[in-house]
């Protein structure tokens, strides 16, 4: 048994789906999320920003003495090469292999489609996850910049009607490719899963990366005896911040369904840096 918490980031807020998606599932373990409101978002950045901004914020989780470490953010998974990882000597995990494992098992006809964050489209890093898994699939990507300041404006009813009409925009190549699964690429979809679907006509598997990455997490911390062996009303979480705790205070309801007020710290995450790792 393990009583560490769970290091969980995201440039921002989506991760706080896989938190959700975790709690549900794991409602033991304590839980340390890092949201890095000060740089977000991470998906229009080049790939050398990112890489360094994704090895300070791991830095920082590792200084929490977490257990294991999700990386709940699709454009910080992207960048995420074994020569990474490698340095890191905790169990790690992003959201791409959890999702693309899942989509490929699911997937009928071969035709797999994935939509994401620019950074996280151009990196190609599904396609490759899902083509080491079978390259015999056809995958279909595309961006869709502005799913994220959609969601976390609160735009997210099915009715709505300027997200559906810009869903309807982006997943148009998507629907002519007639791929029969969907990943939700960025952590930040699956809170417009309603308008996708009806977008999509339900004629595509919809796969969420948390909710995957979440049961993968579960088993990895089975299989190795790492679960928290306390009562999940002992079980807490703490977030922390590299902007002013206001903002992301009054949008974490959005992804997490409950108030999270007085319990957010802020922290300097440019003083951390690789050498830390």
């Amino acid at each position: 048994m393990d009583n560490r918490p769970i290091g969980v980031f995201d440039s921002g807020l989506g991760g706080l789906t896989v938190v959700r998606e975790l709690r549900k599932i794991l409602p033991n373990e304590n839980i340390v999320y890092f949201g890095d409101t000060g740089r977000v978002p991470y998906g229009t950045r080049s790939r050398s920003t990112i890489t360094r901004y994704t090895m300070q914020d791991i830095a920082f989780l590792k200084s929490k003495d977490v257990k294991m470490i999700v990386v709940a953010c699709g454009t910080a998974s992207s960048v995420l090469t074994k020569e990474l990882t490698s340095k890191i000597d905790i169990p790690i995990t992003g959201v791409i292999q959890p999702a693309a494992q899942s989509a490929a098992s699911l997937s009928q006809s071969g035709t797999i489609g994935v939509i994401g964050t620019t950074a996280t489209i151009r990196s190609g890093a599904y396609g490759k996850a899902i083509h080491a898994i079978n390259p015999t699939f056809r995958v279909v990507g595309k961006d869709c910049p502005l799913f994220v300041p959609l969601v976390e404006n609160g735009m997210i009813e099915k009715d709505n009607e300027i997200t559906s009409l810009t869903a309807k925009m982006y997943l148009k190549i998507i629907k002519d490719e007639k791929v029969d699964t969907l990943i939700l690429g960025c952590t930040h979809y699956p809170l417009i899963y309603d308008i996708i679907n009806e977008i999509m006509d339900y004629s595509a598997v919809l796969i969420d990366p948390g909710k995957e990455t979440a049961h993968y997490v579960q088993s990895y911390l089975t299989a190795n005896g790492m679960l928290n062996g306390e009562s999940s009303e002992t079980a807490n979480i703490h977030f922390y911040v590299s902007d002013t705790p206001s903002g992301f205070e009054s949008t974490a309801h959005i992804f997490l369904g409950e108030d999270i007020s007085g319990c957010i710290e802020q922290i300097d995450i440019e003083n951390l840096t690789q050498s830390e790792i």
